[in-house]
């Protein structure tokens, strides 16, 4: 049966004001998700990918915050236009940044609006595991710490098993340094270490770990985007090959001459097609088909779950042609 990654429209039950650029959007949905996934939503036509702050083990409402950002077309849209009782396109939830079967520690680092998914990841694990739990935030001043009372009251609920600790850069000497990173990590290098906020955080934070001893398989990272804005990893087309690309987009097939190297993404767009697609790095599912005929492999999947790629879904901004003659599907 194929799975549904169409959008459906959800209305907004009420909107909770978080911090003076971040409000939380409670939806009216009973979609099934675990924590620390998000949504695709669709807006001034173009895409989206939000985590959810809610926790399916311990939250009755569907929940995703959003962060004003500066030039932010769909974000902006969302704070200055939308109120309770509006219509929103969204997809099912999704995404691979979720917790996993063990009993370890959960070490997480946040910055900014990064602290959405861990918040869904910290109430689940706490309420469904014994794992300790510690995160480390950090945010500009004290007024921009999103969560900060939820924080608060989960470390009161669960005492000797949860510490947040807030890194403000107005009181704390500027942006978090490795140094900050290796003392948080403490000696928990087998721990699982949650990553989640501004790509030059997030790198930091990562190099850190890593110099400390961490094993990059210990180590998960939430990313809707690439530091620079471009494909991740990009690798331009080399040579025209032997094999062929079929793109089935709004129910019409197009076929192109395989060029090594290419994605399927960059074979539609070849094409002159104009397929979905949003952050380019293999982690919101926006741009996700269904493979027919043929195989592929993916250089990047950060949100995809293995029945899914079973299945013979991927993502075309990552998918690359392994046979010579490969169809994929659009979802209409």
């Amino acid at each position: 049966m194929a799975r549904d990654h169409g959008f459906h429209p959800v209305r907004i039950r009420r909107i909770v004001q978080e911090t003076a650029d971040t409000r939380t959007y409670v939806l009216d949905a009973a979609f099934p998700y675990r924590a620390g996934q998000f949504v695709t939503l669709r807006a001034c036509g173009t895409l989206r990918s939000y985590s959810m702050s809610s926790s399916p083990d311990t939250d009755d409402e569907f929940m995703t915050t959003v962060k004003r950002v500066p030039g932010g077309l769909v974000s902006n849209w969302m704070h200055d236009h939308l109120a309770p009782g509006d219509l929103v396109e969204v997809t099912l939830p999704a995404g691979v940044f979720c917790l996993r079967e063990t009993t370890v520690p959960l070490v997480a680092f946040c910055g900014g609006s990064g602290v959405t998914p861990i918040l869904s990841l910290v109430k689940s694990a706490l309420a469904t595991t014994d794992r300790q739990v510690r995160v480390l935030t950090a945010d500009r001043d004290a007024d921009s710490v999103i969560f900060r009372s939820a924080l608060a009251e989960l470390a009161e609920r669960y005492p000797g098993r949860f510490e947040v600790r807030h890194h403000l850069d107005a009181v704390d000497g500027g942006f978090v340094t490795a140094e900050r990173v290796r003392d948080f990590a403490g000696e928990d290098r087998d721990a699982d270490f949650y990553i989640c906020g501004p790509t030059p955080f997030m790198d930091l934070t990562e190099r850190a770990l890593l110099d400390h001893g961490v094993d990059p398989g210990q180590i998960l990272i939430e990313r809707f985007g690439s530091a620079s804005g471009e494909p991740a990893d990009p690798r331009p087309a080399t040579q025209e090959t032997d094999g062929t690309v079929t793109i089935v987009l709004a129910g019409k097939r197009h076929t192109v001459a395989q060029h090594s190297g290419e994605t399927f993404l960059e074979s539609a767009r070849r094409a002159g097609l104009a397929p979905p697609f949003s952050c380019e790095a293999g982690n919101c599912a926006t741009c996700i088909a269904q493979v027919t005929e043929g195989e592929a492999k993916m250089r990047v999947n950060n949100a995809l779950d293995d029945d899914e790629v079973a299945d013979g879904w991927v993502l075309t901004c990552q998918g690359e042609p392994v046979t010579p003659h490969v169809t994929v599907v659009y979802e209409d």
